[in-house]
């Protein structure tokens, strides 16, 4: 079933869509992050092939997704992302789905969730952030100039700013191979597509949409997170009614680079 107006030829092509496991399985949608596209989940989503129908899908602008599809109106905020993951969902049929969304990708699952509550029946938040900026009362892990001096640096540079950036973010300096997969990564997406994804993540502010939340929800908190630190993460928790959260001991914003078995392991607790 595709949603109205929409041809399923398109939805496949513009995400990528890959879905394995089998067909009554639960379905499993695999979300990525800023930078990244659906081989970043390798090392776990295999894992889940056996019982889950598992979908994979690289957001427009990323990976091998149709980049013809682009528009900068559309994916001027993250609403156009979680209209893309609504039409996934509609696409395939899905009810009862579970959303792992990593790092940006867990505020799209929110919006997806309330855009289709019938056909959403959990979600899983690596590395969640509902606003990057602090503010009165509330904790991001940046100022505004540190927000503004990022995208200006990666707007000047990009392929330094990922090779820079990108180990910070990976946050395992003793294992440089998972800032090195990182950093590949950032460097194969579009310089100009990049740039606004960025300003788009790290100038929004979903804190509102967190109490819309109603499926049950599992928040990840991986420890010295630069990206996301603990204290958004308890932010998150205490926003969305009646979510659990689990403090990994995987360092650093991609546990699913740097601890596929720690992130394995606490994605199937979760869906029991």
């Amino acid at each position: 079933m595709t949603a109205p107006g929409a041809d399923a030829r398109d939805v496949t092509a513009r995400n990528n869509i890959a879905v394995r496991g089998p067909a009554d399985g639960r379905p499993l949608i695999f979300a990525h992050g800023f930078g990244c596209n659906q081989e970043m989940w390798r090392l776990v989503a295999s894992r889940f092939e056996d019982a889950f129908r598992v979908v994979l899908f690289d957001h427009v602008g990323a990976g091998g997704s149709d980049l013809t599809a682009y528009d900068p109106v559309k994916y001027d905020s993250l609403h156009g992302y979680a209209d893309d993951v609504a039409e996934i969902l509609d696409h395939l049929d899905l009810t009862d789905a579970v959303i792992v969304g990593h790092s940006a990708s867990a505020m799209i699952a929110v919006l997806a969730a309330r855009l289709r509550p019938g056909r959403v029946g959990g979600l899983v938040l690596i590395g969640p952030s509902p606003r990057y900026i602090n503010d009165d009362g509330y904790v991001g892990g940046f100022e505004r100039e540190d927000i503004d001096a990022l995208l200006d640096s990666l707007d000047s540079n990009y392929l330094g700013w990922s090779q820079t950036m990108a180990p910070v973010i990976a946050g395992n300096p003793g294992r440089p191979e998972v800032g090195l997969e990182l950093s590949a990564s950032f460097c194969r997406t579009d310089p100009v597509i990049a740039s606004q994804f960025a300003k788009v993540t790290f100038l929004s502010d979903n804190r509102h949409d967190l109490a819309s939340v109603t499926v049950p929800t599992l928040i990840l908190q991986c420890s010295n997170d630069v990206i996301a630190p603990d204290a958004v993460g308890e932010y998150v928790h205490e926003n969305i009614p009646g979510s659990s959260m689990v403090r990994l001991k995987a360092s650093g914003h991609c546990p699913n680079l740097s601890d596929p078995d720690e992130l394995t392991s606490a994605i199937r607790d979760f869906l029991g």
